[in-house]
């Protein structure tokens, strides 16, 4: 897919993420009405130009049904293309935006669909009712952003039930969404962790220490005997922790941390990529360039480049 004209005015914003209200979701946006019952499952359609596109963040989780033109997506520091039938989830404070390239230039009335809820009351609920927990590795991972394949007609589907329905019968088909998509086995993960990637506090304070140290202290010298001597571990129970936490071995970790800081660099400040390079902690350019193009699929300047022009 290779979009040929230029965005209908809805740009990418050179500034960080801006934070959306919930008490703004109304139906002059297009959210549909909400009762008590629906406030959990949020639906919202809307077309090309909007308001509700734009480099944002929010609390809650979304589920995004793309169903006309084609454009770049952005999810945390993933960059891509998209057109109709691009179903992606995002989780809490990912930072996400769609950009249409190839709109007419009166825009169109319907671009997408949207889920939005919340992961609170399915957390609790999941204490009582074992049955839910079922759905809790899928939020997990839409932490990073999750795109699905070969499903479009299939969401297309969900999305009109649940829209269409109220109270506890959307809620039931909601659910039944949720399993559908946790079940899915073609799909990948967009961005590498976006914030300080702990889990939950309670059964994860070991790691949640850990991630919060390298997160400190990505640009110095990091090593895991290093790592591991400053929380009393030895290096064989650190690195089995690790990798059974976070499924990857420190030095993988360490790598992705830092190219996802030098993402964030790479698209808000103008520094140079050598001073970037130094700055979240590789060595020199060179390693810098070949660990960057091995995570992202893209040199440092080319990511640079398509997250400032997003045509």
């Amino acid at each position: 897919m290779k979009p040929t004209q230029r965005a209908t005015g809805q740009r990418m914003e050179k500034s960080h993420p801006s934070r959306e209200d919930p008490l703004c979701r109304n139906a002059e946006l297009g959210y549909s009405p909400s009762s008590d019952l629906d406030r959990l499952v949020r639906c919202v359609s809307h077309g090309t130009p909007s308001p509700l596109i734009r480099w944002h963040y929010h609390d809650d989780y979304e589920i995004h049904l793309v169903v006309s033109t084609c454009g770049k997506m952005f999810v945390g520091d993933y960059i891509g293309t998209f057109e109709p039938g691009n179903l992606v989830i995002t989780g809490p404070r990912l930072p996400h935006n769609w950009i249409s390239t190839n709109a007419p230039a009166g825009g169109v009335a319907l671009r997408d669909h949207c889920i939005v809820f919340d992961r609170g009351p399915l957390d609790r609920a999941s204490e009582s009712i074992s049955e839910l927990k079922d759905v809790l590795p899928l939020l997990d991972r839409s932490a990073r952003g999750i795109e699905f394949f070969d499903m479009s007609a299939l969401a297309g589907d969900y999305f009109g039930r649940i829209r269409a329905s109220q109270g506890i019968s959307r809620f039931s088909v909601f659910l039944e969404f949720l399993c559908v998509l946790g079940e899915w086995k073609d799909y990948r993960l967009l961005s590498n962790p976006w914030t300080d990637a702990a889990e939950d506090a309670s059964s994860m304070a070991q790691i949640d220490a850990i991630i919060g140290f390298m997160n400190d202290r990505y640009a110095e010298d990091l090593s895991m005997p290093r790592v591991a001597r400053h929380f009393g571990m030895s290096k064989s129970h650190f690195s089995r922790l690790f990798h059974r936490r976070t499924g990857n071995t420190f030095t993988d970790f360490l790598i992705q941390l830092r190219v996802s800081r030098a993402c964030q660099l790479l698209a808000h400040a103008r520094d140079p990529i050598a001073a970037i390079c130094q700055d979240v902690g590789f060595n020199n350019v060179a390693n810098f360039n070949r660990r960057f193009l091995a995570v992202k699929g893209m040199t440092p300047s080319a990511f640079r480049k398509a997250f400032a022009d997003p045509r």
